[in-house]
């Protein structure tokens, strides 16, 4: 169990980290001309912006923690705002009538770690 959580959590926090980043420096006009990201020129500009600072700040919580041992429940409350991201991500999609079974899945994957971190194989802290 301890190795699928840790498996989950670098590619939550690599994948995270990669569309934050995406979403945070690259300018709306340009974001959403790329498939599945039209959703970014009918929203106001902050909320890619506010979304991908979200993501970022989500991913390093996804493995930094754990992975130093320094606070490590900071990867539980990672998980449970990166579910909260991706419940509001799932929400745009279903009313722009766009796919949304990558947020569902992210979202689910994330939760799962926050559960399994809090419940099935805590990581102490140094």
């Amino acid at each position: 169990m301890n190795i699928a959580t840790w498996i989950i959590q670098v590619l939550l926090g690599v994948m995270f980290l990669l569309a934050g980043a995406m979403k945070t420096f690259t300018p709306i006009d340009e974001m959403a001309m790329n498939e599945g990201m039209a959703w970014a020129a009918a929203v106001p500009t902050w909320m890619p912006k506010l979304a991908g600072i979200a993501e970022i700040l989500g991913g390093l919580g996804m493995i930094l923690p754990s992975a130093l041992r320094i606070r490590p429940e900071l990867t539980v409350y990672a998980g449970y705002g990166l579910t909260l991201v991706m419940i509001f991500a799932v929400i745009l999609h279903i009313s722009r009538g766009e796919p949304f079974v990558s947020p569902l899945v992210l979202g689910a994957l994330a939760a799962f770690v926050s559960w399994s971190r809090s419940k099935k194989v805590p990581i102490a802290a140094k």
